[in-house]
């Protein structure tokens, strides 16, 4: 039997909620939308994984998909977004073309990185989505240079950066948050706290209980929210997206979740409390959670769910069928866009820059 953990996120709402407006239904309803075509494509991307149809490996996020979706749904095209490895589903959730995506995930030619990274290292320069690292948080130190870009050109458009618990731990982190607080720019980092630095309890990374409070040290808001409220995620972070557009500098916002599975598709996950891993998955699913909020407030959610996925899996489908078809690239294209400094340039270079003896 599932028993709850002695931690409760959803004791953790954020404060910020209060008094906010309800949100609409037809936002609700994109919301939902969104959050079950993650789902799908990401349960399909695991299987495609494990029926080894594409090499490498893959970070899911499964079971945080308010996360995201709340966080990002309203941002806008000239708007820039920083995921790490486990934050595939922004480009989605940012309007990247599933045909691309795909292309991605099997290391193909027709890929926006032309086959070069590996799966869920996906960025895509035309929506502003900055193809993620495997360093952890080196996303947060590029997303904070392009929202210091915003800020100089005067302009109104924001970034988000996302990143999990363990990257709080790092230089990259607090360099770019105490940077961002400097400067005030117009940045909104999500934390999404699942739990787990890969194999290592959040316990143990940190003795503060929630992350939100880190804010306080770099001069600008905290808030931490249940990062299985989709609703609640929003309405945080449509404001922390509206202080950054008005120049009120940036928020950090901490959603508190849980991995469903291993940091990747070859980790176990042994380590963890199978009762506890059974609860967030029987009691905390993000979707289930959704539909509970629907019909309370008397919205009809099975025949949209239905005609949603009807449709969107026709076009997974032609996705996935597109990017294992689609050319590989060839060997000696991952030399194409590299910069090279051949012994010629090298010598000219140092006559160039060898400084002049003094007379």
């Amino acid at each position: 039997m599932a028993t709850k953990p002695k931690e409760r996120p959803e004791a953790a709402v954020a404060t910020a909620t209060k008094g906010s407006l309800p949100v609409p239904e037809e936002k609700l309803k994109a919301l939902y939308a969104l959050m079950i075509k993650c789902r799908t494509m990401e349960e399909r991307i695991r299987i495609l994984f494990k029926q080894g149809r594409f090499s490498g490996n893959y970070y899911a996020a499964i079971g945080q998909e308010a996360i995201e979706c709340g966080a990002a749904i309203d941002l806008r095209p000239t708007d820039t977004v920083a995921p790490s490895h486990r934050d595939f589903i922004a480009n989605l959730i940012k309007g990247v073309p599933l045909k691309s995506m795909l292309s991605q995930i099997f290391a193909r030619k027709t890929s926006p990185d032309q086959g070069r990274s590996s799966p869920a290292h996906c960025g895509y320069a035309p929506l502003n989505v900055i193809t993620p690292a495997s360093t952890i948080a080196a996303q947060l130190n590029i997303g904070t240079g392009v929202a210091l870009a915003y800020q100089l050109q005067k302009k109104d458009d924001i970034v988000m950066a996302f990143c999990g618990d363990g990257a709080t731990s790092l230089g990259f982190w607090h360099e770019a948050l105490n940077f961002a607080g400097v400067r005030k720019l117009p940045i909104v980092y999500v934390v999404q706290n699942n739990k787990w630095a890969e194999s290592v309890a959040l316990r143990l990374q940190t003795a503060c209980e929630d992350l939100a409070i880190r804010a306080q040290g770099y001069g600008f808001p905290g808030i931490t929210v249940d990062g299985q409220d989709v609703v609640a995620v929003h309405r945080v972070a449509t404001e922390a997206i509206l202080r950054a557009r008005n120049g009120g500098g940036p928020t950090l916002i901490e959603c508190k979740s849980y991995r469903w599975f291993g940091h990747s598709e070859i980790d176990p996950a042994k380590y963890r409390d199978p009762e506890e891993v059974e609860y967030w998955h029987s009691q905390r699913d993000p979707i289930p959670l959704t539909e509970q909020y629907m019909s309370k407030h008397g919205l009809q959610w099975e025949d949209f769910k239905k005609q949603t996925l009807d449709s969107f899996n026709q076009e997974l489908e032609e996705a996935v069928q597109f990017a294992e078809k689609a050319a590989w690239p060839e060997p000696e294209e991952a030399l194409d866009h590299v910069f090279s400094f051949s012994i010629r340039d090298r010598e000219l270079n140092r006559k160039v820059w060898q400084p002049q003896s003094r007379k």
